[in-house]
């Protein structure tokens, strides 16, 4: 039996009849009509499960393959899950596909890798190979968009690695919609993910990305695999950064840092020395951030510029950082402070492409606007971190001891940090208790306002 439904394509939401606005995520001209197919009632009785105690479950890690690329092991959490899906999203033209096939040719050393592509022919594939330089002979490589087909090539081939170029463009026999769609989409991942938990192979799904940076197609894809990354980065910058959005097998929010040349994508080890490779010295609205990415610490320099503004409005622009809490920042300073920003505009970025989420920002944020407003550089030497509240009151963050270290590896002599956290590295004995230092080499300034703050860094 048919039945005639309208569907969001943006996050599936289903309609009895057509609409211009989805009323669930307010999209505009996403309602399209899909006909469905009906099954009848079931049939019998279904077979009871076999549940097991907990107890007497084997809690061994599962085994991993190791990509033999450092960076995107990192992110995975230490490799390829047998059995697991995994989906990586990002901007057309930012180095998905050519990263999957360097990591194809590196797990073909230890099984077969099948690479299906849905959007290029296999000369292109072949091109790409040849121009990075990366081939293995147990790379199986097919182009085909049906479901059915590429199924009965896995059942068939049985490799270790299957690899879907794109999940967009696979289409099932089973559904009358067009490629792309929620239902598409849905049912195609579905068996492909089914199919690798019942074989033991991993697959990597390719998703496309939409115009505001999120997977296309339903939300429930996302729920549906194993692991999200992300592909981070701008065409103006050689280097791009793979970040976990969700991962069942790993830290959620790690972040691998490429560089894109003409040999592929290149892990960098010590991305901090990258973000900091051309940093200019006392230079007021300048501040260096001990920033925490998952588990990895790195060191990025933020910087803000402060400039009368002709508008009855000052603007407030962010590039790398939440705008809305640059604004709300700002406000801080004008009522903790008594910096008169109200006739300014006032300009924030993350420089070299990279994007911070977490709060620890705060203080580098309003510590660069002080900066750049009163034409003062801070320290060359000088980091800082934390997280700064609406009163003015520094709070502590989590992992300084990281952030300590990685301060010290780069050479850097003095960190400002919260109070709270200076507290818990004098009881772990990283910070001596007379002149709080680690090794000898950072001294550490605890602050617990952000007039503190400033007086240490500007003074």
């Amino acid at each position: 039996m048919l039945k005639t439904l309208f569907v969001c394509q943006s996050c599936g939401a289903e309609f009895s009849k057509w609409m211009g606005q989805c009323t669930e995520c307010q999209a505009w001209n996403s309602v399209s009509e899909q006909v469905m197919e009906l099954s009848g009632p079931l049939a019998g009785k279904a077979k009871p499960l076999d549940p097991t105690p907990i107890t007497a479950v084997d809690s061994s890690e599962s085994p991993r393959q190791s990509t033999q690329i450092p960076e995107l092991d990192r992110v995975l959490g230490g490799g390829l899950v047998a059995g697991s899906a995994a989906l990586i999203g990002g901007d057309p033209g930012i180095g998905k596909s050519t990263l999957l096939l360097q990591a194809s040719c590196k797990l073909a050393e230890s099984g077969t890798v099948l690479y299906v592509t849905g959007e290029e022919s296999i000369q292109q594939i072949k091109l790409r190979a040849d121009r990075i330089a990366t081939q293995h002979e147990h790379v199986h490589i097919a182009a085909s968009t049906e479901l059915e087909a590429i199924l009965a090539t896995v059942a068939k081939l049985r490799p270790g690695t299957v690899v879907i170029d794109s999940i967009q463009t696979t289409v099932t026999r089973r559904l009358t919609s067009a490629p792309g769609t929620v239902a598409q989409v849905r049912d195609c991942a579905a068996a492909l993910i089914q199919q690798a938990k019942q074989l033991g192979h991993a697959v990597i799904l390719v998703g496309h990305v939409t115009k505001d940076g999120s997977i296309a197609g339903p939300r429930v894809l996302e729920h549906m695999v194993d692991a999200v990354l992300y592909f981070e980065g701008d065409r103006g910058h050689a280097h791009r950064i793979l970040r976990a959005v969700k991962n069942r097998f790993g830290p959620a929010g790690e972040i691998g840092v490429f560089e894109m040349t003409d040999r592929g994508l290149t892990g960098i080890r010590d991305a901090s020395k990258l973000f900091l490779a051309e940093r200019s010295l006392d230079t007021p609205g300048s501040v260096v951030m001990a920033c925490m990415e998952g588990t990895r610490p790195l060191m990025v320099e933020v910087q803000a510029l402060v400039a009368p503004t002709v508008y009855a409005t000052p603007k407030r622009t962010s590039v790398g950082l939440d705008t809305g809490r640059v604004g709300m920042l700002t406000a801080v300073l004008e009522r903790r402070v008594g910096l008169l920003l109200s006739q300014h505009d006032v300009y924030v970025n993350v420089v070299g492409g990279a994007r911070i989420t977490e709060p620890a920002a705060d203080l580098a944020i309003l510590l660069a606007m002080i900066s750049a407003y009163q034409e003062k550089p801070m320290p060359a030497e000088m980091a800082v971190f934390g997280e700064v509240g609406l009163t003015g009151e520094v709070r502590a963050v989590g992992r300084p001891d990281a952030r300590l270290r990685e301060t010290a590896g780069l050479g850097f002599t003095q960190l400002i940090m919260p109070k709270g956290n200076h507290a818990r590295l004098k009881e772990v004995d990283v910070a001596d208790k007379a002149a709080p230092h680690y090794d000898g080499a950072v001294r550490c300034i605890p602050v617990q306002h952000l007039t503190e703050a400033a007086q240490a860094g500007l003074a």
